[in-house]
């Protein structure tokens, strides 16, 4: 499947499974992701997003947003948005 790369992971919070990601493009809530680094590599769909805890449903380039992750993830871990 196409995938365009969408941002990099700047932080994970551990305690709570978030990743910051710096946006280089577009991301909406439902948006499939692809997150992949040396030793991350895994698919979800972006089910929350905030943004300073606020909750938003797109956020664009150059806005850091915090996604709910369903696995570890590393700082620098390139994110990538999944088209059908």
């Amino acid at each position: 499947m196409p995938e365009k790369e969408v941002g990099r992971v700047s932080h994970y919070f551990s305690k709570i499974s978030v990743a910051a990601v710096d946006l280089t493009d577009t991301l909406a809530v439902g948006d499939k992701i692809h997150i992949k680094g040396h030793t991350t590599d895994f698919e979800q769909i972006v089910e929350s997003m905030q943004i300073e805890h606020e909750n938003v449903v797109k956020a664009t380039k150059g806005q850091s947003v915090g996604i709910k992750v369903k696995d570890h993830v590393r700082e620098h871990d390139t994110v990538y948005k999944v088209t059908e």
